[in-house]
C-alpha cells in the first residue's frame, strides 16, 4: 500500500522569489525538508505571450492603476494542473474571512492552488470561469496576495500530522472552540512584582480549565463581541438539566 501524497500548496504569483520565504524555517520549515508538505512557487509571467511578458492591462471603463488579465492568468492555473479536488485560492481583501475552521477544512484535504492577485485586480472572468474561492485576511489591502497566501499556508502546515511537538497543542488556542485563548504564563514565579495566578501553580486540574475557560470568555466578549455572540450557551430544561445549546443571537 503507498503513502498518501504530502500536503501541497501551489502558487501563482509574479513574484515566486517571495516563497518560501518564512515558511522555510521554524516549524513550517523543518516540515517541508522532512517531507510533510510541499511547496510550488510559480510564475504568472511564464503563460505570457508576448515578447514583453505582459500578464496586465487597463481597466475595461477606465479608472485607475492596471488589471490582472484573464488569458495569462487562466492559462497560469491551467498550467498548474491543480485538478478538480484540489480548492483553488484567490487572496483578495474581498473575499470572505479566514476562519480557523475553514484553514482545518483546507489542511485535512490535498492542499490549494493559491493565486496571489496584484496591482488592482483579477479580471472577474478568470474568477468565475475557474471556480476560484477569494479569502480575505483581514480588512485592509496589501501590496499583493502573497503575505497573504504565506499566512494562509502556514495556519494549514501547522496543523498537518507531525507538525507540531504536541497534538495537543493545536486544540487550545484561540478560535479553536471559537473562543479567544487565555492567557498563558510561565517561569520565572514572580516578574516585576506580578506572580502567576496562584491557581495555575495548585495543581487542580479541574480549577485550572475553569479558569482558563473563564478568562477566554471574558477576552472574547471584551475583544471580539462578533465571536462571542456565535459561542454556544447551555440551555437548562425545567428539570435542571442542559439541552441542545443556542449561539448568543437566538434570543
Amino acid at each position: 500500500m503507498t503513502n498518501p501524497a504530502p500536503w501541497r500548496a501551489t502558487v501563482l504569483t509574479l513574484f515566486p522569489e517571495m516563497f518560501p520565504g518564512p515558511l522555510g524555517v521554524s516549524l513550517a520549515g523543518r516540515a517541508l525538508a522532512a517531507g510533510l508538505w510541499q511547496l510550488e512557487a510559480r510564475d504568472i509571467r511564464a503563460s505570457a505571450t508576448d515578447r514583453h511578458r505582459s500578464v496586465d492591462d487597463t481597466p475595461a471603463g477606465g479608472g485607475p492603476g492596471m488589471v490582472l488579465r484573464a488569458d495569462v492568468l487562466a492559462a497560469a492555473i491551467d498550467a498548474a494542473g491543480s485538478g478538480s479536488e484540489r480548492p483553488r485560492l484567490l487572496m483578495s481583501p474581498r473575499g470572505r474571512p479566514l476562519t480557523q475552521a475553514r484553514v482545518v477544512e483546507l489542511a485535512k484535504g490535498p492542499g490549494p492552488l493559491i493565486v496571489c492577485g496584484r496591482f488592482e485586480g483579477v479580471d472577474q472572468r478568470v474568477i468565475d470561469g475557474r471556480g476560484l474561492e477569494e479569502i480575505s485576511i483581514g480588512d485592509y489591502v496589501l501590496s499583493g496576495g502573497e503575505i497573504a497566501a504565506l499566512a494562509l499556508i502556514d495556519a494549514c502546515v501547522r496543523l498537518l500530522p507531525g507538525v507540531m511537538g504536541k497534538e495537543a497543542s493545536g486544540t487550545e488556542e484561540s478560535f479553536s472552540d471559537g473562543l479567544l485563548e487565555y492567557p498563558q504564563y510561565t517561569r520565572p514565579q514572580l516578574f516585576e512584582g506580578v506572580p502567576i495566578p496562584e491557581i495555575l501553580t495548585s495543581g487542580d486540574h479541574a480549577k485550572v480549565a475553569g479558569w482558563r475557560r473563564a478568562q477566554s470568555e471574558a477576552l472574547t466578549a471584551a475583544r471580539r463581541p462578533d465571536l462571542w455572540a456565535q459561542v454556544p450557551t447551555p440551555v437548562p430544561n425545567r428539570a435542571g438539566r442542559q439541552k441542545t445549546p443556542k449561539t448568543k443571537t437566538d434570543g
